[in-house]
C-alpha cells in the first residue's frame, strides 16, 4: 500500500513539474514560488477531475437530453405552468430558463451543467459582484468596479454587470478559480484587446458574454490574483485560453474573428463543457491539446453540447490530441476544410449532430469529409476510437469512423442518442450563443 502511495506521489510529482516547465511557454516570464505553487495545485485537480470511466458522463447527458425531448406532452405542461412563453429547447437551458425570477435567482445556473464539466459551480458559494466600470486601465492594481478586479479577488465570486458594456482588455484577462462570468440581463462584449485566460484555476462559468476581435497581449506586469502579479510574456491571441484547468463551463457565449483560436484546452485541462455556444467567421476554432508529445493530455476530457459553428468557420471544430470528447447534438453549418480532426488516437464519439457539407469547389480538397487525420498513416489511425451515431449528414458529407467495428460502444446502446437523432438539432441548438433576457420573464 505504501508503495502504491509513493508511485502515486511520483506520477502526480512528474506531472506536476511537466506543467511548470511547460508553464515557460505559457507566458508565465518569472516561474516564482506563487506560480509553482498554483501549479501544484493544478496538478492534484486534474487527477481529482479525470473520470475513469467517461462511457458514464456520456450516458448522463444522453439521458438527459432523451428525457428533454422524450415526452412532448408533459413539455406542454411545464410551460403552461409559468408566467410567460418558455422557449428552452435543450435539458441544459431547462434546468432554469424558464424561471421568470432567474435574475433573482442567478445561481440557480450552476446546477446546470451538464457532460464532463458537470461539477462546475462557478462563485456559487461566493458574493455577487457587479461590475460597474468598463475600464481596463490599471494591470496591477486595477481599479475596484472593473472586471479585471472582480476575476483577481481570492474568493468565489459570482460576477454580473450593471449595464450593457463593451470592454476592451489591455492585456489577457487571467481569471482566479471559483468565478462565474455572468452576462445576462446586459449585452456584455469583450473586443478589440486581449482574450481571457484560465491558467491553473478550477470551476470557472462563462456564460451569455460576446466575444470578438481579440488580438495578442504585449505583455508585461500584470495582476494574476488579488495579492499577486508577475511579468507575462506575449498572448496568444485566444478567445478563452485553458491550460492546465479543471471544471471549465463555457455555455451562450457568441465568439468570432479571434487572433489565434476562440477556444483552446491544452496541458492536461479537463472536465470542460463548451455549450449552447455560436461560433462564427474564424479559421482554426478549437484546439484541445497543443502537442502530439505530451501525453499528459490524455487527462483531457470534453463535451461539445448543442453549439451551433456557423458562417465563415474554415477547420478544428474541433481539433483534438489524446484525450475523449463526447461532440453532442451540435449544428455544423458551415465550414471549409473539415470539421473534427486529430492526431494521438483521441478518442471522438460524435452523436446527433447536423454535418452541412460546403459545395464543392476543388474536387481535390474532399472538404465534404466531416473528419481529418493528421500526422498517421491509415495502418495507424484506423485504430482510434471514433465513431459516429445518429448524425445527419447532408450536402453529401460523410464520417470516416475508425475502430473495431466489434467494439463495445463507449455508452449505453438504450440510453444512445440516436434515439433522437441530428434531425432534432435545429431545435436544440435554436437559442446558441449569448442571450437576450430581459428581466421578469423566461430567458
Amino acid at each position: 500500500m505504501a508503495s502504491t502511495g509513493r508511485s502515486y506521489g511520483l506520477i502526480l510529482f512528474c506531472f506536476s513539474l511537466s506543467l511548470i516547465f511547460t508553464g515557460l511557454r505559457a507566458h508565465i516570464a518569472e516561474l516564482d514560488e506563487y506560480w509553482q505553487k498554483r501549479a501544484d495545485e493544478a496538478a492534484k485537480a486534474i487527477e481529482e477531475a479525470y473520470h475513469p470511466n467517461p462511457e458514464e458522463v456520456t450516458d448522463h447527458l444522453n439521458i438527459h437530453v432523451h428525457n428533454a425531448l422524450g415526452d412532448s406532452n408533459s413539455t406542454r405542461r411545464e410551460l403552461r405552468k409559468r408566467d410567460g412563453p418558455c422557449q428552452a429547447t435543450n435539458p441544459i437551458d431547462r434546468c432554469w430558463r424558464c424561471d421568470v425570477d432567474w435574475e433573482t435567482n442567478r445561481k440557480k445556473l450552476a446546477d446546470c451543467a451538464l457532460g464532463f464539466g458537470r461539477r462546475t459551480r462557478g462563485g456559487k458559494s461566493g458574493e455577487f459582484y457587479v461590475v460597474t466600470d468598463s475600464s481596463d486601465n490599471d494591470m496591477v492594481h486595477p481599479k475596484p468596479g472593473t472586471l479585471r478586479h472582480a476575476v483577481t479577488r481570492n474568493r468565489p465570486l459570482w460576477i454580473n454587470f450593471a449595464r450593457k458594456m463593451v470592454i476592451r482588455l489591455s492585456q489577457e484577462l487571467i481569471v482566479t478559480s471559483n468565478k462565474t462570468i455572468d452576462g445576462r440581463g446586459t449585452n456584455v462584449l469583450i473586443t478589440g484587446g486581449a482574450g481571457i485566460t484560465l491558467q491553473f484555476v478550477s470551476n470557472v462559468i462563462i456564460h451569455s458574454i460576446r466575444i470578438n476581435n481579440i488580438v495578442q497581449g504585449s505583455g508585461g506586469m500584470i495582476v494574476d490574483s488579488e495579492d499577486h502579479f508577475g511579468l507575462r510574456t506575449m498572448s496568444d491571441g485566444d478567445g478563452i485560453s485553458i491550460f492546465g484547468s479543471t471544471n471549465i463551463w463555457i455555455d451562450h457565449v457568441s465568439m468570432s474573428k479571434c487572433y489565434d483560436g476562440l477556444i483552446d484546452a491544452i496541458m492536461g485541462s479537463t472536465a470542460i463543457t463548451i455549450s449552447n455556444c455560436h461560433f462564427t467567421n474564424h479559421n482554426e476554432v478549437m484546439l484541445f491539446g497543443a502537442s502530439d508529445s505530451y501525453s499528459q493530455d490524455q487527462m483531457m476530457q470534453v463535451t461539445l453540447a448543442f453549439n451551433h459553428f456557423g458562417k465563415g468557420l474554415v477547420q478544428r471544430m474541433p481539433r483534438c490530441r489524446w484525450g475523449f470528447f463526447h461532440i453532442v447534438n451540435n449544428d455544423y453549418t458551415h465550414w471549409l476544410m473539415y470539421a473534427i480532426g486529430g492526431s494521438q488516437h483521441p478518442t471522438i464519439i460524435s452523436q446527433g449532430n447536423r454535418f452541412i457539407a460546403p459545395p464543392i469547389i476543388d474536387p481535390k480538397a474532399n472538404s465534404q469529409q466531416v473528419t481529418k487525420r493528421e500526422y498517421s498513416p491509415e495502418s495507424v489511425w484506423k485504430n482510434w476510437l471514433w465513431r459516429s451515431e445518429g448524425d445527419l449528414m447532408m450536402n453529401g458529407a460523410y464520417f470516416v469512423s475508425s475502430g473495431s467495428p466489434t467494439a463495445a460502444l463507449p455508452f449505453s446502446k438504450s440510453d444512445m442518442i440516436s434515439a433522437k437523432p441530428g434531425t432534432y438539432v435545429t431545435r436544440l441548438t435554436r437559442f446558441s450563443g449569448s442571450l437576450d433576457c430581459k428581466i421578469g420573464q423566461p430567458c
